[in-house]
C-alpha cells in the first residue's frame, strides 16, 4: 500500500459522510447512508439535519453499518446566533431524536463584535445539553479570520465543555484551511484536554486529506488521529479516497453542504 493509499484508508474511516443542504431528502438521506459500507470499511459518522436522524438511523440499520456509524446533526446552524436557549433547545432536541454526536455554531459574529461571554455561555448550556453526546463546536474560522480570535473562539470552547473544535459550517465563503486546523489542533495541545478536531468544508482528495493528517500528527504525535480525536466533514471526498483505493483517477468535487 502507498503512503497515499494508507491516508485515504485512514481518513475514509475518519470521515463524518455529510449532507446538509437545504433540499435533502430522505431518499437522498437514505442513498448517503447506504455509502457507508464500502469495501474499505465504513466513516465513522454521517451527519445529516435533525429532521433526517430518524431516516439516517433506518438507513443505516438496513446498511448493516449503525454499529459502527454514528449519527451526527446541526444546532445554531449555520448562523450561530447568541440566543442560548435556542442552541440549548435544539439539542436536547437532536439528543431525544436519536443524534449521538451534536455539532453546534460559535456565536463567532458575537465575538467578533467583543463578546466573549456569548460563546461561553452557549457552548456551556450546549455542552449541558448534549446528555453525555458528543459536541462539537464549530467555530466559523473563516469568518474569524485573524489567528487571534480563531486561537480566543478554540480557548473558550476548550473551557466550556467542547469535545471537539470543528473548524466551519461549510455555509461561508471559507471553509477549512491547514492554517486554520494548524491553530485549533495547537489550542487543543496546549490545553492538555482530551479534545478531538473536526475540519469540514473544502477537502476533496486524498492529498488534502493527508495534509491534514500529516499535520495532526506534527503536532499531536503519531497515532492521535482516530475516530475519537479526528474528523473530516465531507460529501464528495468518499468518491475521491475510493478512487485513490481502487487505483482509479479521484477526480470529485466535494459537494457543498
Amino acid at each position: 500500500m502507498t503512503p497515499l493509499e494508507h491516508a485515504a484508508r485512514q481518513a475514509l474511516s475518519l470521515m463524518d459522510l455529510t449532507s446538509l443542504n437545504d433540499d435533502d431528502t430522505e431518499t437522498r438521506i437514505a442513498a448517503l447512508c447506504a455509502r457507508t459500507a464500502t469495501p474499505f470499511g465504513s466513516p465513522a459518522a454521517v451527519c445529516v439535519y435533525p429532521d433526517f436522524i430518524a431516516t439516517a438511523d433506518r438507513a443505516l440499520r438496513q446498511a448493516g453499518t449503525r454499529e459502527a456509524v454514528k449519527i451526527a446533526t446541526v444546532t445554531n446552524f449555520p448562523d450561530g446566533c447568541v440566543n442560548v436557549e435556542r442552541a440549548s433547545r435544539e439539542t436536547r432536541a437532536a439528543v431525544t431524536a436519536g443524534a449521538d454526536e451534536i455539532d453546534v455554531v460559535f456565536p463567532y459574529k458575537a465575538l467578533i463584535g467583543g463578546d466573549a461571554e456569548a460563546g461561553r455561555a452557549l457552548v456551556s448550556a450546549c455542552r449541558d445539553a448534549c446528555a453525555g453526546r458528543t459536541l462539537k463546536v464549530i467555530l466559523e474560522t473563516g469568518e474569524l479570520q485573524t489567528p487571534a480570535l480563531i486561537r480566543q473562539a478554540a480557548d473558550i470552547a476548550l473551557d466550556a465543555g467542547a469535545d471537539f473544535l470543528k473548524t466551519s459550517t461549510g455555509k461561508v465563503a471559507v471553509n477549512a484551511t491547514l492554517e486554520a486546523a494548524e491553530l485549533l489542533l495547537t489550542a487543543i495541545r496546549d490545553s492538555g484536554r482530551d479534545v478531538g478536531f473536526k475540519a469540514a468544508g473544502g477537502i476533496r482528495t486524498a492529498e488534502d486529506a493527508r495534509a491534514y493528517l500529516d499535520l495532526a500528527t506534527d503536532i499531536m504525535g503519531e497515532g492521535w488521529a482516530t475516530p475519537a480525536h479526528f474528523r473530516f466533514g465531507a460529501s464528495g471526498l468518499l468518491d475521491a479516497l475510493l478512487a485513490t483505493l481502487d487505483g482509479r483517477d479521484a477526480g470529485a468535487v466535494d459537494t457543498p453542504y
